[in-house]
């Protein structure tokens, strides 16, 4: 190949280039997609982790493409202030974090182990007892109409609470009422649960606990009450 052709294909590649690179991307699970059975079958961790994750991440990044004000800003940083976003951003940003955060918050059937001695210690502080914090919780995914979210956080004050968001809002968001930091959060989208639960939601809600990984959920604890 002469100088003439190389500098053409050269010139090609450059003017090729895209302005923006892609931020995020789609991370393995961390776990096999049969790993959560019985609790959430195979299919459906397929579906919801290949698909409709991978979408959100899709459709975020071409969200952000489309707007220089927004490039080059965490994931964090852009949900802090998602009110000056494109409603894109605020569906498909929150659906991406959210999604990471629930993957990461399951683990094998039977073995989360159960929340240590300090979260467990705050739990029934604000809650009562571990069982009561379940109710309460299952009680919120219940109460979340059509799609959303029932998430356990840490308030600014120090103190857990029980909160629901629609859609894929989080509370991280400057547009929601309850803003600090998830330790836990269970998505009740339908595509999350319907192939095995049918409508059965509270059946879901019931069984997931098999799947909870209170080792990640005590870590977090910790990091939000340094």
């Amino acid at each position: 190949m002469n100088s003439r052709i190389r500098y053409g294909w050269a010139l090609l590649a450059a003017f090729c280039v895209p302005a923006f690179a892609e931020s995020f991307s789609l991370a393995p699970l961390p776990y096999p997609h049969d790993a959560l059975q019985p609790v959430i079958d195979t299919q459906t961790m397929q579906i919801h982790h290949g698909r409709h994750h991978k979408a959100y991440v899709d459709n975020l990044n071409k969200a952000v493409a489309d707007n220089a004000a927004l490039q080059g800003r965490s994931l964090e940083q852009l949900l802090a202030k998602v009110s000056e976003a494109p409603m894109a951003v605020r569906n498909n940003g929150g659906g991406h974090w959210n999604h990471e955060f629930f993957w990461q918050s399951m683990t094998r059937p039977n073995q989360g182990g159960e929340p240590s001695a300090e979260l467990r210690a705050a739990i029934d502080r604000d809650f009562g007892s571990l069982d009561q914090f379940k109710a309460a919780f299952k009680a919120a995914g219940l109460a979340r109409f059509g799609s959303g979210w029932a998430w356990l956080i840490v308030t600014p004050d120090g103190k857990l609470k029980i909160v629901s968001t629609a859609n894929q809002d989080n509370p991280l968001m400057d547009v929601v009422t309850d803003r600090g930091t998830p330790l836990l959060g269970n998505d009740v989208w339908e595509h999350a649960y319907y192939l095995q639960y049918q409508n059965r939601r509270t059946d879901y809600l019931d069984a997931w606990w098999q799947v909870v990984d209170w080792k990640i959920i005590s870590a977090r604890y910790v990091s939000a009450i340094k």
